[in-house]
């Protein structure tokens, strides 16, 4: 008994550190040391699972790592199943519906798979700026709750799982007969997303989704100053002019009950390629950079926001003149409009060329890019690189012309190569925020400088005045 008793109470592991030592008497009255006894059984038990029980919640609970190794691994099973099953549900149809049904189901989908791509490469920029430290949040006059890239890459991360699920389930239920619940999968999905930016309640990220559909609406009605964020937003929905055309004609079947149908193919039909509908779709977001310019130019007078208003009227004609063949003579278009076309397509890929290096990026004394503040891998590799200034220019160049493929509706009917050229296209405006932030970062520290100076100045003024008077 005694050395059962003595074992616990000397034993350092068993009891907590810092616990008051528990003195008893054995040759005092045996009912009182019993119940001792019970209660230092009672009390070093408690000690003993309140050592023990971090331990074991310790174990139980996975590691991060594992955590997002198991997410990974379920990521490419389903992504495997969907291949699966889309493949496997295309190879059930006839060759002749094949590639219209493809045509078809890339229409309602293209646009929330280039947005989706936009999501994360933003995401992508985010995560740089914080790198650099960069004051993005200062910049676009954020609030405190804004987005950080993380949880960007959180609604990315859903939407790449959501939509191409969609896009699976329409596949598979066309093919297997089911033509009515096929017909409502991209209707449903669209339906999602309006929902989800509407939303009223404060769920979802409400501030920021204020944010972005109240920037939205001054892009539309540009009725006050413009801000950064406002003619920010308007410049990336021009390199998503695509997702502007391709959700006109899917709303336009979706309207018209023509989704999972081939009516669309009929010459006069309101959601046809002859439409008139394409083209103002492709131009809608040039105009309203457009109006930007000229309600700087109002608000400040400078001659440069006239230059950049010319900049996107160049847009005007490429898309205009490609839909003319649609609606002119063969030769007429060969002879004329397609001439008029090509030219009017190099204007703009030059213009556009340049205002980006010499206005935006400000490389014509070839500034130093990612300007980062922290050493970090990232920053080693492109910190005054020359090959950066290459890639990017040579690229930029590249891109802008081949951006013009896009533009003209008379190209649009090769689905792969117009997705590609429009995923490029997103790319491209990736790389051209880096330039444009940095080079805003840059002039916003360089005008806090100017005031600074000017503040400081009549401050030695005034002390060099009291030191006159002093010695007078």
């Amino acid at each position: 008994m005694f050395g059962g008793l003595a074992s616990p109470n000397s034993s350092p592991h068993l009891r907590k550190s810092g616990s008051r030592p528990v003195i008893y008497d054995l040759g005092a009255n045996e009912v009182e040391n019993g119940a001792d006894v019970g209660l230092l059984h009672s009390t070093e038990a408690h000690d003993f699972k309140g050592a023990i029980l971090p331990i074991s919640t310790a174990t139980i609970n996975p590691s991060p790592t594992l955590l997002w190794r198991f997410k990974v691994l379920l990521f490419f099973l389903w992504g495997f199943f969907c291949c699966k099953i889309g493949w496997d549900s295309v190879m059930r149809m006839s060759a002749d519906k094949r590639d219209l049904f493809l045509y078809e189901a890339f229409l309602y989908y293209n646009p929330l798979l280039l947005a989706t791509l936009m999501v994360w490469l933003w995401g992508v920029n985010l995560w740089f700026f914080a790198l650099g430290s960069v004051n993005y949040a200062k910049i676009f006059d954020l609030d405190q709750n804004h987005l950080t890239h993380r949880e960007i890459w959180k609604w990315a991360t859903w939407m790449t799982i959501i939509v191409p699920t969609s896009m699976t389930s329409y596949l598979y239920l066309y093919s297997h007969g089911e033509v009515s619940y096929a017909a409502s999968q991209p209707v449903l999905l669209y339906a999602a997303v309006v929902m989800v930016l509407i939303f009223p309640f404060d769920i979802f990220h409400l501030s920021s989704r204020f944010y972005f559909l109240r920037t939205l609406w001054r892009i539309v009605f540009p009725l006050k100053a413009i801000s950064f964020s406002d003619f920010f937003l308007a410049d990336i929905l021009t390199s998503m002019a695509k997702v502007f055309s391709d959700l006109e004609r899917s709303v336009c079947r979706m309207v018209h009950r023509q989704v999972a149908t081939i009516a669309w193919l009929e010459a006069d039909s309101v959601c046809g390629s002859h439409s008139i509908a394409i083209p103002l779709a492709l131009v809608l977001p040039y105009l309203f950079r457009l109006n930007q310019c000229l309600r700087q130019y109002k608000d400040t007078g400078e001659k440069t926001a006239l230059l950049n208003a010319l900049k996107y009227s160049t847009a005007v004609p490429v898309i205009f003149l490609s839909a003319l063949k649609y609606h002119v003579f063969p030769e007429r278009w060969t002879n004329l409009y397609r001439p008029l076309w090509l030219m009017s397509a190099v204007v703009n890929s030059l213009y556009s060329f340049y205002w980006d290096l010499a206005r935006d990026w400000d490389l014509s004394g070839f500034t130093r890019i990612f300007k980062f503040s922290k050493p970090h891998l990232f920053s080693h590799l492109l910190h005054g690189r020359r090959w950066v200034y290459f890639w990017v220019i040579g690229s930029n160049l590249v891109l802008r012309c081949t951006w013009t493929y896009k533009l003209s509706a008379h190209l649009r009917h090769n689905h792969l190569t117009v997705f590609t050229i429009a995923s490029l296209e997103i790319f491209r405006r990736f790389q051209w925020i880096f330039f444009r932030i940095e080079n805003e970062w840059n002039k916003m520290n360089f005008k806090t400088h100017v005031q600074l100076s000017a503040g400081d100045m009549p401050n030695e003024e005034e002390k060099l005045l009291h030191s006159n008077n002093h010695s007078v």
